[in-house]
């Protein structure tokens, strides 16, 4: 294989490469020394098969490739990964990744597997870090983590120092490309700024796209019905892909035939993609190229269903390997150890959202508070037999015919003299001038659909929250929009019986 294969085969499906120029430089002399890293945090799901197939591009271009599981990047983030879990997250990383690597047919003596604390303790990188330490500014860190690491209005210190670990590693794995998601590019253009400072040369930066979730938006581990677990059985496989934003016609933002182009298509070498359909339909169909499928689904030769019924298919074949490798009671124990069941509280006196009637509200009518330029009121059915007005600091125009999160259990009160019978719950940022955003239950939802967070459900009737104990805004303090715009309590989703509660733009933002 030349240089110019090489090159296609490592740039194919990429959303963008810095450094093009020196990688066509290094290829035209030797094979290319690479690494791919992950934070050892959420569970893994199936569009890390995205980076997997990608890895085998690296391998049969020859290029010598390192996985590292980032194990201490993941307790930097936020504690995403919790100190006393982080043994057992990064044993499940390492034991999944490699059975999904062994499910694509990717070599593994081929690889070199590495744990971020195995180097990043040492000494030398110690020193690194405090020198690199006197050169970044904090808005520099926060810039170059801002699609990374979890953005909250008081950041730790430890979030500030992903960015720098990140780029040391690129010096002290000794390689010569850093590969990730172009997620990954401010930190990447970190790395480039920073580590000539400490005397290293810049590395080549090559990037994937973001393969687009079920629902649409990107596909995360904190959003249960955004992806499939690589552990998710076939019918669990078959219930969220049923589920999953597959518009006809509709090519953008489509998770489904996103997983198509930049994992089956990659992997499944010989054989061809088969459509199956009835038939009065035209009977099935063969593609052996991706662009081929995209046109006819564009064209609405291929309905949505018979596309998802494909590619669950195929994915079932992808998974089944690493169901079965993890069948095993040690392995199940491990997924225990790793990711604990939260302890459910059980005081019903605990100031938990197990005490919060939250439900889903659709914004009939709205106008202009009469006495308060900031404010308005709104007319909101939210699923009982006459609709309650409520006083809310989002405008008018951004009220009417969209769905909302109310706090029902409340005793009305009057908000500039207009009485209001419920608070709707919006997310606030914390610099000036202030931005207030709704927050968006799933579009599915409908007006009384009972919104909450998980391990805090309730079966009984709430009781009305007494205003002189403070209940709502003590709990309230621990409701945030986090970095994938989910809204969180102590870091479990607010959520209705179709998905997660969101926020358009305000990563950070407390809840109101």
């Amino acid at each position: 294989m030349d240089a110019e294969q090489k090159f296609a085969l490592i740039s194919r499906n990429l959303q963008e490469v810095i450094g093009e120029e020196k990688l066509r430089e290094i290829l035209a002399e030797r094979d290319l020394k690479v690494y791919w890293g992950t934070a050892t945090t959420g569970k893994p799901h199936v569009a890390y098969f995205v980076p997997m197939s990608k890895i085998a591009d690296f391998l049969k271009a020859g290029c010598e490739v390192t996985i590292l599981f980032a194990d201490l990047h993941a307790y930097l983030d936020n504690m995403k990964a919790p100190w006393q879990l982080l043994r057992y997250r990064t044993d499940y990383y390492e034991r999944v990744i490699k059975a999904m690597l062994r499910a694509i047919g990717v070599p593994l003596e081929k690889l070199k597997f590495v744990r971020g604390t195995d180097f990043q303790l040492d000494r030398e990188y110690t020193l690194d870090v405090y020198k690199l330490s006197s050169l970044v500014t904090e808005h520099d860190a926060k810039k170059a983590g801002a699609e990374v690491v979890k953005q909250v209005d008081h950041p730790l210190l430890s979030g500030m120092l992903y960015p720098g670990l990140q780029a040391l590693d690129e010096e002290y794995l000794k390689v010569d490309a850093q590969f990730g998601g172009v997620d990954q590019r401010k930190i990447f253009v970190f790395a480039e700024k920073y580590l000539p400072q400490l005397g290293y040369q810049k590395r080549i930066h090559i990037m994937n796209p973001m393969v687009p979730g079920l629902t649409g938006g990107k596909m995360s581990a904190s959003e249960e019905e955004s992806k499939i677990d690589l552990l998710d059985d076939a019918a669990q496989v078959k219930k969220k892909l049923a589920k999953a934003f597959c518009e006809e016609g509709n090519i953008n933002n489509n998770g489904v035939l996103s997983f198509a182009k930049h994992v089956l298509f990659p992997l499944m070498k010989d054989e061809e993609f088969v459509v199956k359909r009835p038939a009065e339909f035209g009977g099935d169909i063969s593609f052996s190229e991706y662009q081929a499928l995209e046109n006819s689904f564009e064209q609405k030769l291929i309905h949505p269903g018979d596309l998802k019924n494909a590619v669950e298919h195929y994915l079932n074949k992808l998974l089944d390997p690493v169901r079965a490798e993890f069948e095993t009671e040690e392995n199940k124990k491990l997924v225990q150890l790793a990711y604990p069941a939260p302890a459910a509280k059980s005081a019903d006196d605990e100031l938990t959202p197990k005490l919060l009637d939250l439900r889903v509200g659709k914004v009939l009518s709205a106008e202009k508070h009469p006495t308060s330029d900031t404010l308005s009121v709104a007319t909101v059915d939210v699923g009982e037999p006459a609709p309650r007005t409520v006083v809310s600091a989002v405008s008018v125009d951004e009220l009417v015919d969209r769905l909302a999160v109310l706090l029902v259990n409340i005793k009305p009160s009057a908000v500039r003299g207009v009485q209001s019978q419920a608070i709707m719950l919006t997310a606030a940022s914390s610099k000036e001038p202030v931005a207030v955003e709704l927050l968006q239950p799933s579009a599915n939802s409908k007006p009384g659909d009972a919104v909450f967070v998980d391990s805090y459900t309730s079966e009984k009737a709430r009781e009305i929250l007494n205003p002189k104990k403070k209940t709502w805004e003590k709990i309230q303090a621990d409701f945030v929009v986090d970095n994938d715009l989910n809204v969180v309590w102590r870091d479990y989703e607010l959520k209705t019986a179709h998905g997660n509660v969101v926020c358009r733009s305000l990563r950070g933002a407390s809840v109101k």
